[in-house]
């Protein structure tokens, strides 16, 4: 019945999904809706985007065995982001009318700082893709008994996500999201209230368990090497996700400043809380099921929680679970689909075609890219052995080294400059992949010393070589919506 009642639901929301991408006419309503969402639908989606399968299936799997300490980057330093992209970047952003964060290091450095920062946020998104496509795979295994293999599960998730993200675009994006938060919100809350009803004791007998266990130790020990890790592992999220091209969408489709602020802000203020949800669930399972956790608890601890849904749960409680699970991983794989495939096709493609290309083809084009790009996603998730936390974790650090100093410089230091730029950009990266690559357990993180590395490149740069006054017929072209 179970089965069942998840294709239903995948049908009517792909379907949704399609209908909203009957109003897609033009670039703008592909790639920022139109700027029109009001708050609501802004808080939508950034929240349904960013709470996807790490927040269901990967924080609570990584609390399980490391407590808080563990999930210090998601969802403390990921909901910080959206935190600090309202209070400090979604006004000078909206404000600029871009179509892409790639035109804004366009317009602010050169060429050469559009193409690296451009290809790095692309390629950063594999991860976060890759563990949604994944996650698609392990949910439809789980919910048809393991009559649909992971592979065929990954396979069919990723063509239907395609489906509407591919003629939608941020519209279908949008509309999906909006039901979706809806769904995951009530269907979580839900699920809370059923299972806390399960342990003796209630929701308090966990988090005392939880307490008693060490799982609320917060603060590393004061040795170098952990504060230095911790303070990398917070910082990986809270400063890489900022220069990412799907939160820039979710600012500049908000139809004013003053709701981009608003939205991003409360957007990630519900983030923060809902993620304590699905770790609830999932130390909840200790104590009613705690035989099932031990038996995936060293192989594979994201089975845990849907394992408990399916074995000690009603059939209506299973149905509102991965309805809820099924609602975050497609919201959050629609929205990375789309985002590194507009930036790759105007900021890397676009400007390679001879002449200026109209905005009928350029249409046809970011949709050719979203097409390829799930192709490689599919093929990255399906050899991929890394956890779901792990890959999302994982896809912020080239960010960090290579686009946030030369976003938040650009934005706030007036003498920022062109060479400042590309010195911050290669530095960044190449002390980065130095040390990942000859001194990976060092002391130092090697995104830590990657982005200090940035920092000394922009100031060196900006001071060595100041830009000249620029007249408009200087100013490069960018895109604008």
């Amino acid at each position: 019945m179970l089965i069942w009642f998840v294709i239903l639901y995948w049908v009517i929301s792909v379907a949704i999904g399609l209908l909203a991408a009957l109003k897609v006419r033009n670039t703008k309503d592909f790639t920022v809706a139109g700027r029109r969402l009001p708050y609501g639908m802004v808080i939508a989606v950034v929240f349904a985007t960013w709470f996807g399968s790490e927040a269901v299936l990967g924080i609570p799997a990584t609390f399980l065995g490391e407590g808080l300490r563990g999930v210090v980057s998601d969802p403390f330093g990921s909901s910080m982001c959206l935190v600090l992209v309202g209070m400090f970047f979604a006004r000078k952003l909206y404000r600029m009318n871009l179509m892409t964060i790639g035109d804004f290091y366009k317009l602010k450095y050169n060429r050469t700082v559009e193409v690296v920062t451009s290809i790095a946020i692309v390629i950063s998104y594999l991860g976060w893709v890759g563990a949604q496509i994944k996650a698609l795979g392990l949910v439809f295994h789980a919910v048809s008994g393991g009559a649909m293999s992971e592979p065929m599960g990954m396979v069919i998730g990723a063509v239907s996500v395609l489906a509407y993200t591919l003629l939608g675009g941020m519209i279908s994006v949008a509309v999906t999201d909006f039901i979706q938060m809806i769904i995951i919100v009530v269907g979580l809350v839900y699920i809370a209230v059923q299972v806390s009803g399960m342990v003796p004791g209630g929701a308090s007998a966990v988090i005392a368990h939880a307490a008693d266990a060490g799982k609320f130790v917060f603060l590393p020990a004061l040795n170098p090497a952990e504060v230095l890790a911790f303070i990398a592992a917070g910082i990986t999220m809270m400063f890489g996700s900022i220069p990412q091209q799907d939160v820039f969408q979710r600012v500049m489709s908000s139809k004013s400043e003053n709701v981009a602020v608003a939205g991003s802000v409360t957007g990630g203020v519900l983030y923060f809380f809902f993620t304590f949800i699905p770790i609830f669930l999932a130390y909840s399972a200790l104590l009613i099921a705690p035989s099932m956790v031990q038996k995936y608890i060293g192989t594979d601890p994201q089975q845990i929680l849907p394992q408990l849904v399916l074995t000690s749960v009603p059939v209506v409680a299973q149905v509102m679970f991965f309805g809820a699970l099924l609602s975050a991983i497609k919201s959050c794989a629609s929205a990375t689909l789309l985002a590194p495939s507009v930036t790759f096709a105007e900021n890397i493609v676009r400007p390679m075609l001879r002449g200026r290309i109209d905005d009928k083809h350029l249409l046809r084009l970011m949709r050719i890219v979203v097409l390829c790009f799930t192709a490689l996603v599919l093929v990255y998730a399906l050899n991929s052995t890394a956890s779901i936390f792990h890959m999302v974790e994982s896809a912020y650090k080239v960010t960090l080294v290579c686009c946030f100093v030369p976003l938040a410089f650009g934005l706030y230091w007036k003498r920022s400059s062109s060479l400042g730029g590309t010195l911050a950009v290669l530095f960044g990266l190449g002390v980065w992949m130095g040390c990942e690559w000859l001194a990976p357990e060092a002391v130092v993180p090697a995104q830590l010393a990657g982005l200090a590395a940035s920092i000394a490149g922009m100031v060196v740069g900006s001071l060595l070589q100041p830009n000249a006054e620029r007249t408009p017929s200087s100013e490069p072209r960018v895109s604008t919506v």
